[in-house]
């Protein structure tokens, strides 16, 4: 019989991750880190501990894989497959400031550009909320399908600052136009958060790294929201890579986009 990855391989991971990690959870500043992933990140004992149970479960799932993740990097699962992008814990930082928003990203492809992701899986390891999309069948969140905001009303305007310093008076016009703003720290569960009509747009100036946004992108997509970068170009054709990277611009329907690439003036 044919291998088929779905939903339910990841949900699979989710309820072992959701059994496991909190556990691990300190208090501020409870850990340090314990080497440099392959993205040239810190890796902490968290991180380390996520992937090792993903992985471990794609084994066991008995499919061929190709993982692209942000610790270990590239790695071939019985010779190899379709793109499993990963980001075993997206907002390390906050774990270890006892922040409680964090999460895992999973996304899985059948070819080698963001376009060509099929299926993702978000879950909030803080509440245990559960993201997921099927390309062409919707985004849900837990079992329920959902969308984006459907009017233009910039209610809450969410971003990543990587550098303050350089990144805040470049998106000053947006967050001053809203009625409010919030950067959270974690860009998978922001993306969630922006499906399922929580937030109206989101905006990232740095390079943010393709295994930071994948999951995100495509339940945006499917829960019926624009994806691209600043200055309003499409991020389908990025390869799928350690390496890849772009700012991000990610509103709910088109008429917010147009609102926030006028506020941000092409930049």
């Amino acid at each position: 019989m044919r291998y088929v990855m779905n939903i339910e391989i990841l949900k699979k991971i989710g309820k072992r991750l959701l059994a496991e990690i909190p556990l691990m959870k300190r208090g501020p500043l409870g850990d340090s880190a314990i080497g440099i992933g392959a993205s040239g990140d810190m890796t902490f004992p968290i991180d380390k501990k996520a992937e090792e149970i993903i992985l471990s479960c794609l084994y066991e799932s008995g499919g061929a894989f190709t993982v692209v993740s942000e610790e270990i990097g590239i790695q071939e699962i019985k010779g190899g497959g379709k793109k499993i992008i990963i980001d075993p814990i997206d907002g390390t930082k906050n774990v270890t400031a006892g922040i409680p928003f964090y999460c895992t990203s999973i996304a899985v492809a059948d070819g080698d550009r963001i376009g060509d992701i099929e299926l993702a899986y978000v879950v909030n390891l803080a509440n245990g909320d559960e993201f997921w999309a099927e390309r062409g069948k919707g985004a849900f969140l837990y079992d329920k399908k959902i969308q984006t905001q459907q009017d233009e009303e910039l209610y809450l305007t969410a971003y990543e600052a990587q550098s303050p310093r350089n990144d805040i008076p470049l998106i000053l016009p947006l967050l001053s136009h809203s009625r409010k703003s919030r950067c959270l720290g974690a860009t998978a569960l922001d993306l969630g958060y922006l499906a399922c009509g929580s937030i109206s747009v989101f905006v990232c100036p740095s390079p943010s790294r393709v295994f930071d946004f994948a999951g995100g992108w495509l339940l945006v997509r499917e829960a019926g929201g624009i994806f691209t970068d600043m200055k309003g170009n499409p991020i389908s054709d990025l390869k799928i890579s350690l390496k890849e990277s772009s700012s991000l611009l990610v509103s709910g329907n088109e008429r917010l986009h147009g609102i926030a690439l006028r506020l941000l003036g092409g930049v």
